[in-house]
């Protein structure tokens, strides 16, 4: 997991959660509401969702937005930016996504855990999704 000061409060209720609920946790930061620049917090979890050494990631900031950009430029990460709990079940089921990008400030704390607990449980729907998902990583 990782946030910025804008998303600090969701990350700390949604990580309580994750380990009330069994998950072993990595967390990225920040570790307070002192403003700080997303970037230096994403890229290192979305690095090493990049390079295997974590298969999920759970990101925040105010918007999500400006957290999934920073996630999105390394080629294995497929983040996506998501408001509520459809578009977190076709991010799964039709991007394989492997980062949640979430608003912060925008949706409630007990919205965002049932789109976590979505994300956690939807697997990739496969078949026609495949060849789409093989070409996000393609730079033609």
């Amino acid at each position: 997991m990782a946030s910025d000061h804008g998303g600090f409060e969701m990350k700390e209720f949604l990580k309580n959660k994750l380990i009330e609920a069994g998950y072993k946790i990595k967390d990225f930061g920040t570790h307070s509401e002192e403003s700080v620049d997303y970037p230096d917090i994403i890229h290192p979890l979305a690095k090493a969702i990049n390079n295997g050494e974590y298969k999920i990631g759970i990101i925040m900031c105010g918007s999500g937005n400006g957290a999934q950009i920073v996630a999105n430029k390394y080629p294995n990460v497929r983040a996506g930016l998501c408001w509520n709990e459809e578009q977190t079940m076709l991010i799964r089921l039709h991007n394989n996504a492997n980062i949640l990008s979430l608003p912060g400030r925008f949706i409630p704390f007990d919205q965002a855990w049932k789109m976590v607990e979505i994300f956690l449980s939807t697997d990739f729907e496969g078949g026609r999704h495949v060849q789409r998902v093989d070409k996000i990583s393609k730079i033609l």
